[in-house]
């Protein structure tokens, strides 16, 4: 039984889980008040894998909907990256309703953000790939529009801040996740062959893997394995990732070996 089973069980309480537990107890009551079985939210607790996913989907929807807000107002596209990874993960129908209610929660005056956040941090066991995953989502949560803006680029120096990540930490993400979504626009466009982007293609594909162009074999082999092990679905699972959202680091363990394929070929590796 996963954290959602058990959570549906009342195996996995929410009366301890501090400020992640009242909103995530907030949500799933409004579920079952519509229709749903009835829940027990006391103490009870589950493993500490289950309770880590459990407060990894709580936050991960919550603080979407909070940058989704930062700047004043939530677009169509960021609506439609929620919507995305919910559909990525393959939700069941009240899986879907509880995140959007958690993304609806995260868009309030009063959302406890910093309260979430360094429960978060505690949850999560100074597990590094497992935070680092968190911040990415809410990365791509902000550029969901096609721009970073002045109040989301704030909110995610707080998030990265909170999580132990240094400012040059964060610009470094960044530049990966802008670089990662250039080189997928590009090599899905029709006839990106035909136009003689190649060079433009293998450019970003550096810039996936966070390194120079002048970087010798040894380096690029290292930055591709050190990436591919941070992002592995199976050990990041085991750290506390829902098994929902294997998909999304499958999907970015993907494009980091095509980009590493693009320089392999390029350089004779």
């Amino acid at each position: 039984m996963n954290w959602w089973g058990k959570l549906i069980g009342g195996v996995l309480g929410t009366a301890t889980m501090g400020p992640i537990g009242a909103i995530l107890g907030v949500v799933v009551g409004h579920l079952f008040d519509q229709g749903l079985d009835s829940i027990d939210t006391g103490d009870n607790i589950a493993g500490d894998t289950e309770r880590t996913q459990a407060v990894f989907f709580t936050a991960t929807f919550s603080i979407m909907g909070c940058i989704a807000k930062a700047d004043g107002k939530v677009t169509p596209d960021e609506i439609q990256l929620a919507n995305h990874v919910m559909e990525q993960m393959n939700l069941l129908p009240e899986q879907k309703r509880a995140a959007r209610e958690l993304f609806n929660e995260g868009k309030e005056s009063d959302f406890p953000f910093d309260a979430v956040m360094e429960q978060f941090r505690l949850e999560c066991h100074q597990n590094n790939n497992l935070i680092q995953m968190f911040l990415e989502i809410q990365i791509m949560t902000a550029m969901a529009d096609g721009e970073l803006h002045d109040t989301e680029e704030q909110l995610l120096l707080a998030i990265a801040s909170q999580l132990g990540f240094s400012v040059f930490s964060l610009q470094s993400i960044l530049g990966r996740i802008q670089a990662e979504q250039a080189f997928h626009q590009q090599r899905s466009g029709k006839g990106y062959r035909q136009q003689g982007n190649h060079q433009s293609e293998l450019n970003l594909a550096y810039s996936v893997l966070g390194i120079e162009k002048t970087a010798s074999k040894a380096e690029i082999k290292k930055a591709y394995r050190r990436l591919i092990s941070q992002h592995h679905p199976d050990k990041l699972v085991s750290k506390g990732l829902p098994e929902e959202m294997m998909e999304i680091a499958k999907k970015k363990s993907q494009k980091i070996t095509t980009a590493y394929d693009v320089i392999k070929k390029d350089r004779n590796l």
